[in-house]
């Protein structure tokens, strides 16, 4: 017999005790006739008061002397019928039982500080998100609305505690219950284990540590020790150690190294970025078409990337993979900037002889217009989803028409006779592939990559910076020395389109420029309000 069940069962067989019949003997003894006596009334009559007294005395004796209460049963709440079958034993036992899944299913002490306060902010924004479409909501019947989405499950209302509680794995109408299979990845050296201990805090702290996703970690070369002993004590969740396969990070036997080599020093001469390293192709090429076919993602749907030496400057009340699943987006970003075009030349007129080729392959819903530059005989505008910030679908990234545009481009030796990088792929693959309605412009998640910081306007509430429009990072990648050509519009207005590409009455790019400016602050909307 277990302790609290035997407690309880000394409890049902104890005999009843007074409480004040240690304490007061005196007050309990019943009284006798002479006292009784003593303080009754005089009477007219001897005989009334002799039948007085005794009257007296019987009422006192009989309540002074009343029987003892029966004992206290559960068995006297039962139906007869069921009263002489079940043992007071079998009665404990039950409510023993009881009373641990009450316990088991309650949120534990830790969750019950918790509590959602509603705090009256100042600055609190209308939409308290800064969230941007790049369409009206879709009228289909069925068609997921992402902007009701975020209303009805913030709040961290799928987050998670250490201890499982049931009640979290009931299915709610209209969506999915299970948690969806996905991962933070990383690719990284066992020498940038200081930046991606920053990266972690901070994504950690305002994000996963609500929700416990997995992290898996990419290196061409076994992880050190060290770096798995300072990661996993970041986290609760679970931490993978992976190593890339040695035929997806070396030079494929189609490229002609010396070639490859010259490519190299001219890249690196005329300043491209890490036009020089031969790991940085290998990472992009990577990066580009081989990161989803890794048998540790295999078991995986999502991903969101996550970089060395990056900030995360805002609480995340939401799970952004349900977001992501629930809502049916296949890609995720926060920045849309300008590339340096001296480094893939030749991507555009590759990526138009695979659409030539494979027009079946382009979605009946895909907009390529806003990659496209009228005032640059049509090409390539080099706009791209800044993808060191990405979260994104793998099952889109394994499925056909993305792998064999991979291919394509991959058998052409951009990667290696150019510096092809990922970024730019990814953008004009989902562009090619996936209606935009599809895309989602995380402007809620502050970041911040290198000289490239994005914060969502009136969030002073919920993040650690300064509100930037959505301009602001569009042309720092491209060096003062390259010719190329900027569009008239910045990449993530062309992107949004609508009232986002609005002028103020009287302004002109020229006119600007003549004064000094860039040709860039023109717009009715900034992004701030």
């Amino acid at each position: 017999m277990g302790f609290l069940e035997s407690t309880v069962w000394k409890l049902f067989q104890s005999p009843p005790r007074d409480p004040f019949y240690e304490k007061s003997p005196k007050l309990l003894a019943t009284p006798s006739s002479s006292t009784i006596a003593k303080f009754s009334l005089p009477s007219t009559s001897g005989s009334s008061s002799s039948s007085s007294s005794t009257s007296s005395l019987s009422s006192a004796s009989s309540f002074w002397m009343s029987p003892t209460p029966s004992r206290w049963s559960p068995k006297k709440y039962l139906p007869s019928s069921v009263r002489n079958t079940v043992s007071k034993r079998q009665i404990v036992v039950l409510l023993c039982f009881f009373l641990a899944v009450v316990i088991w299913m309650a949120p534990p002490p830790s969750s019950w500080s918790r509590r959602v306060v509603h705090i009256t902010v100042l600055d609190a924004p209308t939409n308290p998100y800064q969230l941007l479409r790049t369409n009206s909501p879709s009228k289909k019947k069925h068609a997921p609305d992402p902007l009701r989405w975020l209303e009805q499950n913030s709040n961290n209302k799928f987050a998670v505690s250490p201890s499982h509680n049931l009640l979290q794995s009931v299915p709610v109408y209209g969506q999915m219950s299970t948690k969806p299979r996905a991962a933070l990845i990383s690719l990284v050296r066992n020498s940038e284990l200081p930046g991606l201990i920053q990266s972690m805090r901070q994504l950690e702290y305002q994000w996963n540590r609500k929700y416990q996703y997995p992290w898996v970690f990419f290196n061409d070369e076994p992880f050190s020790d060290e770096f798995k002993a300072a990661t996993q004590n970041l986290t609760s969740a679970q931490c993978y150690y992976e190593v890339v396969p040695k035929e997806h990070w070396s030079l494929p036997d189609w490229i002609d190294e010396g070639r490859f080599m010259n490519s190299l020093e001219y890249l690196g001469a005329i300043g491209v970025g890490k036009g020089w390293m031969i790991s940085y192709r290998h990472m992009c090429r990577w990066n580009s078409g081989f990161f989803y076919k890794h048998p540790r993602l295999k078991d995986f749907d999502w991903y969101w990337r996550v970089e060395p030496d990056v900030h995360f400057y805002c609480d995340i009340d939401y799970d952004v993979f349900r977001f992501m699943r629930d809502n049916k987006m296949k890609y995720g970003f926060n920045m849309n900037i300008l590339d340096d075009a001296r480094s893939f030349p030749s991507l555009w007129s590759r990526t138009r002889s695979f659409i030539n080729a494979h027009p079946e392959l382009i979605h009946p819903e895909a907009d390529l217009d806003w990659l496209l530059d009228a005032h640059n005989s049509g090409d390539y505008n080099n706009c791209q989803f800044f993808s060191n910030f990405e979260v994104g679908d793998l099952n889109y990234f394994r499925g056909h028409a993305n792998e064999k545009y991979f291919k394509w481009l991959d058998r052409g030796g951009g990667f290696y006779y150019e510096r092809y990088g990922d970024a730019p792929i990814h953008t004009l693959s989902v562009a090619m592939f996936v209606p935009k309605s599809e895309i989602w412009y995380f402007r809620d998640i502050g970041y911040q990559h290198d000289i490239n910081r994005h914060c969502p306007s009136q969030s002073s509430h919920r993040c650690s910076c300064e509100p930037t429009p959505i301009d602001e990072n569009f042309y720092k990648l491209v060096p003062l020395e390259s010719p190329q050509k900027k569009p008239d519009d910045t990449c993530i207005r062309q992107f949004l389109g609508g009232p986002w590409l609005k002028k103020n009455a009287g302004w002109s790019q020229e006119g600007e420029r003549l004064f000094g400016g860039d040709g860039y602050h023109g717009y009715e909307l900034t992004g701030l309000e």
